[in-house]
């Protein structure tokens, strides 16, 4: 199918970016919340943390459903049906009368919660090639990149303005605007004719031959190991802000405003130079803008300023421009490997990165986000690992030139 069916690609870019946002957004935005809950329901702070836990479960479980849905079912059908869910699960959440409904609810929500991302790369990839799909990316980088920075600011606003509740009832209000534009804006991009069967045994078939395969486990690592290099902050955000900067609890926008600023600046950096600058030559400079972050990060953290704000929180918003730099071109990559079934290995890329930064958040932040040189050396160490893990693809690529599209090299 061609551009031609689809609405005006910035049109598609605020709608996929926007669908994106689920996925990140309700990750952080109940955080401000979680007094409130507590108070409500007398709730622990164990029981608290379950508000993000099964969360995340559903959310890694049907992250590897949902593309493979796309690719038998068709990317319009699968989107309306989540974007549902997710508006039901929403007014759920706001209309829970204990925790244990709460609970039920925040999982129905992480079961639509990866809709945009992997569905929404596919569908790009559907309609558009080269240049114009990382323009298109790039976009949706930029939009989608604002999300989890800027959820624990909008969630503490919306949560001052009435209750808890609030935050929910905001939320099933936008999903229900994204599911009209849905319905009347969007196409269908992936034919009957091209279409997969949904059985078990074809399914795993599918996974087996992703998973199994060298180029895209490179690749994967890549932006999964970058990502995760820039969500150890996010994650660890309440023990860098308060415990290391020994900043307010309303000061959190020292943390996020320049990770947001570096990842939309990456975004348009990266769309400018799309059909410009080749592959390879996109990767090592963002790479080479998030080492480098990362080395000053080290440097600061080492020197008699390590609490101190702008200092401590620059070679974040620069190493956000790398981050954003890469990603496009290498979600492309990534789903390019699989020409017949994008929607599936879309999946499995976005399991491993919710799976990998799930660990993040649960084992590592609480371990290292109270030091500030912790932090800096576990995030150098990710970059590094993400920049070798491209070394690695292209080394595969000069060894073996026939195992890689032309498009990839």
């Amino acid at each position: 199918m061609t551009a031609t069916a689809l609405p005006h690609r910035h049109v598609l870019a605020l709608l996929l970016a926007s669908l994106s946002m689920f996925g990140p957004f309700c990750i952080d935005a109940i955080f401000p919340a979680f007094p409130a809950i507590a108070a409500q329901f007398g709730a622990s702070p164990l029981a608290m943390q379950q508000t993000i836990s099964v969360y995340l479960v559903s959310y890694a479980a049907m992250s590897l459903l949902l593309g493979a849905f796309s690719d038998a079912w068709g990317r319009r059908r699968v989107i309306l049906c989540g974007v549902m869910v997710f508006l039901v699960a929403c007014v759920g959440c706001a209309l829970a009368q204990s925790m244990p409904m709460l609970l039920l609810f925040r999982a129905l929500q992480g079961t639509s919660a990866g809709l945009g991302l992997i569905v929404g790369r596919a569908l790009v990839r559907d309609c558009f090639e080269g240049a114009q799909a990382q323009k298109l990316m790039a976009q949706i980088s930029m939009i989608f990149g604002v999300a989890p920075a800027a959820a624990p600011i909008v969630g503490a606003w919306l949560v001052s303005l009435g209750s808890w509740h609030t935050l929910f009832w905001a939320m099933a209000g936008f999903a229900a605007v994204l599911l009209l534009l849905c319905f009347f804006v969007l196409p269908e991009t992936h034919p009957p004719e091209q279409r997969l069967p949904l059985s078990p045994r074809p399914l795993l078939a599918r996974y087996a031959t992703i998973i199994v395969d060298p180029g895209f486990l490179l690749l994967a690592g890549t932006i999964v190991l970058s990502f995760a290099g820039l969500f150890l902050y996010v994650a660890s955000a309440p023990g860098f802000i308060l415990t290391v900067l020994r900043l307010a609890p309303d000061q959190f926008y020292w943390l996020f405003v320049p990770a947001i600023s570096g990842l939309v600046l990456g975004s348009i950096l990266a769309g400018r130079m799309a059909g410009r600058v080749s592959v390879r030559m996109t990767l090592n400079i963002g790479n080479a803008i998030m080492l480098g972050a990362a080395f000053l990060n080290v440097l600061i953290a080492t020197t008699v300023i390590p609490a101190r704000v702008p200092w401590a929180v620059l070679p974040i918003g620069v190493a956000g421009i790398g981050l954003n730099f890469i990603a496009p071109t290498v979600n492309l990559l990534v789903i390019d490997r699989f020409p017949r079934f994008r929607g599936s290995a879309s999946s499995v890329q976005a399991f491993l990165s919710l799976s990998f930064c799930a660990m993040l958040a649960g084992l590592g932040s609480p371990w290292l986000g109270n030091d500030a040189m912790s932090l800096a050396l576990a995030s150098l160490v990710l970059y590094g690992l993400g920049f070798v893990a491209w070394r690695g693809y292209r080394w595969r690529i000069k060894r073996m030139p026939n195992a890689d599209t032309p498009a990839e090299s």
